[in-house]
């Protein structure tokens, strides 16, 4: 059996996460610390907090923000539910709008889209292919566009304009006119869940960049307050020779990354370019040589003259088949004992979204992607025998039917 995204665990990564365990600090500390700087540097940029998770992060920048009832934030039809999920949380509505050929949303769709009740627009880098950032950079300064724009807090009216807020769940690695991934907007979050890249089993990483007056490393301590339930000090910080005293600012939120979870991406991070990066791209080249000789298969772009994926999603296309389908297809696939899978289901088809009002037939391009997409199995320890296994899988189900 070829399962569809396991992690990479092997002695370094236990080495490393027994010395946490044994160090006597498993809870937000040195370790934590050097992941964020490590990051930073990888990133390019001088901010980085580790959180919890995605979701974590995209929430609490939604919330220092001041985002709340009666506002609206920009999020694409195609993506994971927790996307949209934390601007429910916030009291705000998403606003859903179509995707491109590409997956990545549809500048002109977010345009049409834009009311003075936009606080935020949230791109997706959907399988890590980075969206269009200079069009969207430009967008939300256009002065007309800045003109609708209504600030209720004072970071909102510090900012004056919308936020974009970009969730790159999965895009660590990937370029966009040869800058990083975490610094090609205001705000970028990644995840470090179990099924991602790079991982620290669950976890997620907020990457600070916005423009003056803002001061980026003055928001990365209010957001450690702010991710700590408020609270003055670290744990670590209270450590110190009679430093154990804190006050309580503000009621925060609980989430933290720990030591423990660190150690993981510390050791992901260090062989994430020499050695992940590489090996995935070698995957999704080899896919697209063997798909691309056929007129049934459309094959994900992940490099142009200006963009290139961090290769964690392979969205293989079937050409001309209903959703039904491509779920038989995946179904003759699996009893060939390989895994395969689909991103995603579309906002509008959960019955949360459903219920509230929102039509897959709004979103023709989301549904078109969607209908006829296969998930590949991608990472590390895929050997070669097996990427030939999930080819010949995938044309035995597909082409010789």
């Amino acid at each position: 059996m070829i399962p569809f995204s396991p992690p990479r665990i092997d002695e370094a990564t236990v080495a490393e996460v027994t010395a946490a365990l044994t160090s006597g600090w498993i809870t937000t500390g040195p370790r934590v610390k050097k992941l964020e700087e490590q990051l930073a540097a990888y990133c390019g940029i001088s901010n980085v907090l580790c959180v919890s998770s995605n979701s974590a992060g995209l929430e609490l920048m939604l919330r220092w923000f001041g985002v709340r009832a009666g506002d609206e934030v920009i999020v694409p039809a195609y993506t994971y539910c927790a996307t949209a999920n934390v601007v429910v949380h916030c009291g705000a509505r998403p606003v859903l709008v179509d995707v491109g050929d590409d997956f990545c949303v549809n500048v002109e769709a977010v345009r049409r889209a834009i009311t003075p009740r936009t606080k935020v627009i949230m791109p997706v880098d959907l399988g890590g292919f980075p969206c269009d950032y200079d069009e969207l950079n430009a967008l939300v300064r256009e002065p007309a566009i800045v003109a609708q724009f209504t600030p209720n807090t004072d970071e909102q009216r510090r900012l004056g304009r919308i936020l974009v807020l970009a969730d790159a769940a999965h895009s660590i690695g990937a370029k966009y006119k040869g800058k990083a991934a975490g610094s090609l907007t205001d705000l970028s979050v990644f995840s470090f869940h179990a099924v991602k890249n790079l991982t620290t089993a669950e976890g997620g990483a907020i990457c600070l960049n916005l423009p003056e007056p803002f001061d980026n490393e003055q928001l990365y301590k209010r957001l450690r307050i702010m991710s700590l339930h408020g609270q003055s000090k670290d744990a670590f910080a209270k450590t110190q020779i009679g430093n154990w005293r804190y006050d309580v600012t503000e009621a925060g939120f609980k989430c933290n990354m720990t030591d423990v979870l660190a150690a993981i991406g510390l050791v992901e991070l260090q062989r994430y370019d020499s050695e992940n990066l590489p090996k995935r791209k070698w995957i999704f080249d080899t896919y697209s040589a063997a798909f691309a000789k056929y007129p049934q298969f459309n094959v994900p772009v992940y490099e142009t003259a200006d963009k290139t994926s961090s290769y964690h999603l392979y969205l293989l296309r079937i050409n001309n088949i209903t959703e039904e389908e491509r779920d038989k297809i995946i179904q003759r696939i699996s009893e060939q004992e390989v895994y395969v899978n689909v991103h995603y289901l579309p906002l509008p088809m959960l019955s949360f979204y459903k219920n509230g009002g929102y039509n897959i037939g709004d979103y023709p391009v989301t549904y078109r992607n969607y209908a006829c997409e296969i998930t590949l199995p991608v990472y590390y320890d895929l050997t070669p025998e097996q990427v030939e296994t999930v080819i010949q899988a995938v044309m035995n189900a597909v082409v010789q039917k």
